[in-house]
């Protein structure tokens, strides 16, 4: 499966969010899982869409053939669009599915990993991080996703801001320092997002 990741700062917001609901315009392009996005709860203005693919062919054909014309609604609406592709390496929890009707929330973590230290990285984030992930009441699903470059990926869908702010403040500091994350990471961004049912296909 192929992630995209899309993130931007939107200038006209209206306008924005009607160009979204044009998106239901994928529902019908052969190997598109579903879309879903939001809101930045940290970063005023920010707007993030995750997009799933089966594979980089059909994502190829549709960017070749289609994604312009949906694309002309939005147009004029943000600046500043950052684009990132992964390819899904294993799931957070068990058996990830791109549905984001039952979610309220979604944290994106991106980072980029010092070279040597990829697989003990990958390593920690399957035995220390998903098993506390998986662990915490509220949490739904997720997905760890690769991208050339040493990039990584970790998407999380909770139930509610709420449940994930627990999460975070019991656990975040000790899994760290457990999973040696200061040796492997050489730079981590991320972000809250709300989820907009309306930008859901």
């Amino acid at each position: 499966m192929l992630v995209k990741w899309i993130r931007c700062t939107v200038v006209d917001r209206r306008g924005f969010e009607r160009g979204q609901r044009k998106w239901a315009g994928l529902l019908g392009e052969p190997g598109f899982r579903g879309q879903g996005g939001g809101w930045s709860r940290l970063r005023p203005g920010v707007a993030h869409v995750f997009s799933f693919w089966e594979s980089r062919p059909f994502y190829d054909s549709f960017m070749a053939r289609s994604h312009d014309r949906l694309a002309a609604a939005q147009s004029g609406t943000y600046k500043d669009p950052q684009v990132k592709l992964f390819d899904y390496r294993f799931d957070v929890k068990t058996g990830f599915e791109p549905r984001f009707t039952d979610a309220d929330v979604v944290r994106v973590a991106h980072s980029r990993i010092h070279e040597g230290r990829v697989e003990h990285y990958a390593l920690m984030q399957e035995k220390v991080w998903n098993p506390a992930m998986a662990g915490s009441p509220g949490m739904l699903r997720g997905l760890f996703g690769e991208a050339p470059g040493n990039e990584f990926l970790v998407l999380s869908m909770w139930q509610s801001a709420a449940e994930h702010g627990k999460y975070r403040e019991e656990r975040v500091e000790r899994l760290a320092l457990r999973a040696q994350i200061a040796a492997d990471v050489a730079a981590l961004t991320g972000d809250v997002v709300d989820l907009e049912a309306a930008w859901t296909v």
